[in-house]
């Protein structure tokens, strides 16, 4: 459990990095200065700030799953009778 809690609090703290300067990125283009250019860089950095966060958390949910999911019963293909075709 600590290993995916440390894998979440990284996964957290690198995903608001990116969310902040995509957020700084996007005022400076659209306030502060007058390169354009600023904007569609800030929006696309925070989108992918919030994917970066979606896929991790994602991750850590499907380990989790994985390892309390319940691992079910053998099953043994059946040996076909002779002349019987395989399917």
């Amino acid at each position: 459990m600590k290993s995916r809690e440390k894998f979440l609090n990284v996964i957290t703290y690198v995903g608001l990095t990116v969310l902040s300067i995509g957020i700084m990125a996007f005022i400076a283009g659209l306030i502060v200065t007058d390169y354009n250019i600023l904007v569609p860089i800030g929006i696309g950095t925070s989108v992918g700030a919030v994917f970066i966060f979606l896929i991790g958390v994602f991750l850590v949910v499907t380990e989790e799953m994985l390892e309390k999911s319940y691992i079910g019963t053998k099953v043994v293909p059946i040996k076909p009778k002779k002349g019987a075709p395989l399917s």
